[in-house]
């Protein structure tokens, strides 16, 4: 387990996180990871805790992810539904996040299809004392730190099963391609690669990623060749249909046709290379089907796996407000 201090009460954004604190979650998960290879996978850490989900946007991976790392560590966990809730009655979100605190939350994962969310509930539990720790599990086309922080630990525990850290990143090339525009994903997986000092290439069409992006310390290609050359890993974004409000691609065909990756693309990356995507899936448009499926090439079902311990580690640190406590 972490030695050093953690000192974070919410966890909204990677922008601000250190390499230091990046490597407490990743020794942190570690050693989750292990608790969960036990016959017992539960731990008494958080047995007097209340963790609420409200996302009041559908998810299945992420909220179940979130539940089952919550109930391993013991908490009492209590869900949202937005459609049976008062919302349909006219009450305010933060209503809502008051009345989960008035019941004696202690730690409030919140997911919403619009940006800011998670930072404006986070602001009025401060106003009421500081007592809960608010968890960003996305809002809208801004950040998921969590996913960022599980890819992180996939390609670190890849490169070194028995101790994953940042380090190990150092100079390695990571090509990102898809719905860099929309993704929340891709912002939270920039802000980590690059603070563990890995190179990273954003690859889209024009329409998909922003110039803007190279201000960030990435590298910006509307050509997929130039991303993939000598890659060490290929992490796929899924078309985010539901946030598009414009005609952005001209087909789906014609999107794999130049930006989906094949085993044929792959020739050109380092003959190590590892595939990524944190799912959804849309089999045959972002990645092809066989290589998905891949177990030498995709580090996919990885990624499913080590989702549950990085939320561990993340709710243990936040609940416990420790990082050096033995398992």
């Amino acid at each position: 387990m972490a030695s050093a201090p953690w000192t974070r009460r919410h966890v909204l954004t990677l922008a601000d996180f250190t390499a230091a604190e990046l490597d407490i979650v990743l020794q942190t998960a570690n050693s989750f990871n292990e608790v969960l290879q036990r016959q017992t996978k539960k731990v008494p850490a958080l047995q007097t805790k209340l963790v609420t989900t409200l996302f009041f946007e559908s998810s299945t991976r992420t909220r179940n992810s979130f539940e089952l790392a919550a109930k391993r560590l013991s908490a009492d966990v209590l869900n949202f539904a937005p459609g049976t809730s008062s919302l349909s009655k006219g009450e305010t979100i933060l209503d809502t996040a008051k009345t989960f605190w008035s019941m004696g939350a202690d730690l409030m994962i919140i997911r919403h299809q619009s940006s800011g969310v998670p930072q404006m509930i986070a602001a009025e539990m401060d106003r009421l004392g500081g007592r809960v720790g608010v968890l960003n599990a996305g809002d809208g086309c801004h950040e998921h730190p969590s996913q960022g922080l599980l890819d992180l630990f996939t390609l670190c525990t890849f490169l070194d099963p028995a101790q994953p850290r940042t380090q190990l990143l150092m100079g390695k090339k990571v090509a990102i391609v898809g719905d860099i525009l929309h993704s929340r994903v891709a912002r939270s997986n920039l802000w980590s690669l690059i603070t563990s000092g890995a190179e990273v290439h954003l690859a889209a069409p024009p329409t998909l990623l922003p110039q803007e992006f190279e201000s960030f310390g990435a590298k910006v290609h509307w050509e997929l060749a130039p991303a993939l050359a000598d890659a060490h890993f290929v992490m796929t974004l899924r078309l985010q249909h539901e946030r598009m409000t414009q005609n952005l691609i001209p087909s789906l065909r014609e999107y794999h046709q130049r930006y989906g990756i094949t085993r044929d693309r792959l020739k050109g990356c380092q003959p190590t290379v590892k595939v990524l995507h944190p799912g959804p899936v849309n089999r045959g448009v972002e990645l092809s089907s066989d290589l998905m499926d891949d177990p030498v090439l995709s580090l996919v079902s990885q990624q499913v796996t080590s989702g549950v311990a990085v939320r561990m580690a993340l709710l243990y640190l936040m609940g416990s407000g420790t990082g050096g406590l033995g398992l």
